[in-house]
């Protein structure tokens, strides 16, 4: 295989999931040349993947414009910069109808892919029937297994680019806060209101830790700035204008990140970086934190997060913090 393929459009704890795969290929084969096409937005996430030599970004707000006149150039370039690539081997992670296309018109003589539905098996040369209950990073692994590339190893490892890492250690000088330290990471807010557990109860974990001298940071993207506002209210640190780079710079950075499943905490885990993630089950399939199981804490008697109580997650995250005397906060 000389020049391969990887497809995984969105979202971010998705691509953060291939990474055991992206590195199994390039342990079958090192020299091969591994490109990944992905969505936009992702093409800093990339920059993390050792395995990764190109990265081919996709604009898929043209594509989902409806408008003929963005639609077709950008088909266009996509098309031919798949064909320029001249790829052996194409591997569709997502196995959705886009995805099956692309894969299929990278001319790629050798295309394996997940097939959710049995129509877009076409697309493939070896497709696998997507196992729902398979956790999706071991997912990725078994249809490379099908394929015929067995891991003795799996190495889930992002390497955070230097200046992501520094552009961390500048945020947290500029508000004060030490890398020394002990520093507790919340994430309060998940894409789905229903998997979000109350803010006030983080506010009120935060407030146990930052009088046991932890360092506190609530984090999320620039549209949580609002919902945020009552943790700067209590003199918190609020980061919402970091990059996803810098964000995962400050997980790096912390003793122990806290939320619900998000890409952050599932890249804060690929850094080998300790979380605890507030999940409303975690049944077969359930993206928990990957190989780490016991770092999920979810109701006892329902899937209504909520339920789960602030003395339990005080206590889960002590297990991951080891608090100095005296009162840091930001």
């Amino acid at each position: 295989m000389e020049n391969i393929l990887i497809i995984r459009l969105k979202a971010i704890g998705d691509v953060v999931f291939t990474l055991p795969a992206v590195n199994l290929i390039r342990d079958h084969f090192p020299t091969a040349k591994i490109s990944f096409l992905t969505s936009q937005e992702n093409v800093s996430l990339l920059h993390g993947f050792r395995a990764v030599d190109e990265v081919i970004a996709l604009d898929r707000a043209a594509f989902r414009s409806g408008n003929p006149l963005r639609i077709l150039p950008a088909a266009g370039r996509l098309l031919r910069r798949l064909r320029a690539g001249e790829f052996s081997l194409a591997v569709d992670f997502q196995g959705f109808g886009e995805t099956a296309w692309f894969t299929r018109l990278s001319g790629a003589p050798q295309r394996w892919g997940s097939v959710y539905g049995t129509g877009r098996s076409w697309a493939y040369t070896r497709g696998v029937i997507r196992e729902k209950t398979m956790h999706p990073a071991d997912w990725n692994l078994h249809l490379l297994h099908q394929a015929g590339l067995k891991a003795s190893l799996i190495r889930n490892d992002f390497a955070l680019p230097a200046s992501d890492l520094q552009a961390a250690l500048a945020f947290m000088a500029e508000n004060k806060l030490e890398s020394r330290q002990p520093l507790l990471l919340i994430q309060p807010f998940t894409s789905s209101p229903q998997k979000n557990w109350p803010l006030e109860n983080y506010l009120a974990v935060a407030r146990h830790w930052r009088q046991q001298g932890v360092q506190i940071i609530f984090i999320g993207g620039p549209a949580d700035r609002p919902k945020l506002a009552p943790a700067a209210v209590e003199g918190f640190c609020v980061a919402t204008g970091t990059s996803l780079m810098v964000s995962a710079g400050l997980t790096q950075l912390a003793t122990l990140t806290l939320g619900g499943d998000t890409g952050l905490g599932h890249l804060a885990v690929a850094q080998n970086k300790r979380v605890v993630m507030l999940m409303m089950h975690k049944k077969p399939g359930a993206c928990v934190p990957f190989q780490h199981p016991d770092w999920v804490l979810t109701p006892e008697n329902s899937e209504n997060i909520g339920e789960i109580t602030v003395a339990s997650v005080i206590h889960a995250t002590a297990a991951g913090l080891n608090p100095p005397a005296g009162n840091v906060s930001c």
